[in-house]
């Protein structure tokens, strides 16, 4: 059995699930933010910092942005593994996968160390 080190999970079914449970957080959290949004029709600054400032929207935000994160690895790996594979460009698969795998591995690492500096920062 051959194991691929770039995939979050090492696993199909992990990743699967990754995604789906990934998905369902992002659609909690958009319900969220759109329902307070149409609640508070005159939304101001004030507010707005407000409702960040208490603990447990900042811990929803943070478990957001780590499902954007999760989701997308998982999106980007597969797309590279699928599309970018050794039947399309021969043996230099790997010359164009990897670069391409360590171009979306730092953008969202970027994106997790931002969105932390963002919610957490002062």
């Amino acid at each position: 059995m051959v194991t691929n080190i770039t995939n979050l999970s090492r696993s199909g079914l992990y990743d699967w699930m990754l995604q789906r449970l990934s998905a369902i957080i992002l659609a909690a959290y958009t319900l969220f933010i759109g329902g307070y949004v149409l609640m508070n029709p005159g939304l101001d600054f004030q507010q707005w910092t407000g409702l960040f400032e208490q603990t447990w929207v900042r811990v929803f935000t943070l478990l957001a942005i780590l499902s954007i994160a999760a989701h997308s690895w998982v999106g980007m790996w597969t797309i590279a593994t699928d599309y970018l594979n050794a039947r399309a460009f021969g043996s230099k698969s790997v010359l164009i996968r990897f670069p391409f795998q360590l171009i979306c591995f730092v953008a969202v690492f970027s994106y997790i160390v931002w969105g932390i500096q963002i919610l957490w920062g002062n």
